[in-house]
């Protein structure tokens, strides 16, 4: 099982990216699919959340901004990134809480990291 993060790049600030994140493998179920961030010198944060089935939870900072989206056909999430700020510039993993074929437990697994950063 791997996630396979895209999507990163330099944007100036008050611009849009998407990231993109596919889960590929062999792959039973998936719970949760998530993006965290990580800035310079900073905690590693949850970014969005959502599960299978609804909608998706967000930190305050990116409330009304970002936008996830999930195609479980495609074991894949999007995150629109609209407004985007400075403090935005970080590392962006993907995380899926997934079940993998012959497994009898949900894991945590992790996509490399993509960066996002945006100039003022």
């Amino acid at each position: 099982v791997q996630l396979q993060a895209s999507g990163g790049g330099l944007v100036q600030a008050g611009g849009s990216l998407r990231l993109t994140c596919a889960a590929s493998g062999s792959i039973f179920t998936i719970g949760y699919m998530a993006w965290y961030r990580r800035a310079q010198g900073k905690q590693r944060e949850l970014v969005a959340r959502i599960a299978k089935v609804g909608s998706a939870n967000y930190v305050d900072s990116v409330k009304g901004r970002l936008t996830l989206s999930r195609d479980n056909a495609k074991n894949t999430v999007y995150l629109q990134m609209n407004s985007l700020k400075p403090e935005d510039t970080a590392v962006y993993y993907c995380n899926a809480l997934l079940r993998a074929v012959g497994a009898t437990q949900y894991d945590d697994y992790w996509g490399q990291g993509t960066l996002v950063t945006v100039s003022s």
